[in-house]
């Protein structure tokens, strides 16, 4: 089957919105960027900073709700129609849940040609690119290294440790169908 998605899964800071633009300087055909960063943004303010919707603590531990677990799956949805109405599409996610969250997406992706990629980043690196965003909150880049890749499987890893957006961009592309 072709591969009509593409679900980058790594913590905060391990380089994925990186990748997904290079990615789609690499690939010959048109892909749009999904990101979960942007879907965060769409939520309403009364959802942010709630135990009912979103909230990043003082150390970076992200805590999500009920009323964030429904819309976020509408946007899963979304994204899986954008793809069957024939647009291809890169995921930039953090697989919160692990293996969890990869079933949500298997779900609203099923029967769609998907490429599940592991971005791996040292979460002492990570940490490094948390603190010179200055826009996310000490501690999540470290908290989520590893913990986001619990139980996931993947079709590939790269590692952002050493190699540069470029070179996992093209990585990515020599495993499409």
């Amino acid at each position: 089957m072709t591969t009509q998605v593409i679900v980058l899964n790594g913590g905060s800071s391990s380089g994925k919105s990186s990748i997904v633009r290079s990615l789609q300087t690499v690939l010959p055909d048109p892909w749009l960027a999904v990101a979960v960063d942007a879907f965060v943004e769409m939520l309403p303010p009364s959802l942010l900073a709630s135990d009912a919707g979103f909230a990043v603590a003082a150390d970076g531990a992200v805590s999500v709700g009920p009323e964030f677990r429904a819309l976020e799956a509408a946007w899963r949805e979304a994204v899986a129609a954008m793809v069957r109405a024939g647009a291809r599409v890169v995921v930039d996610d953090v697989f919160l849940g692990g293996a969890a969250s990869q079933q949500r997406w298997q779900q609203a992706l099923a029967g769609l040609g998907v490429l599940w990629v592991g971005v791996r980043c040292d979460s002492a690196v990570a940490a490094r690119r948390e603190a010179a965003r200055g826009d996310r909150a000490e501690g999540m880049a470290a908290s989520q290294a590893e913990v986001v890749h619990v139980g996931v499987s993947y079709d590939t890893q790269v590692d952002t440790t050493r190699a540069d957006p470029l070179t996992c961009a093209r990585t990515i592309a020599a495993r499409l169908r």
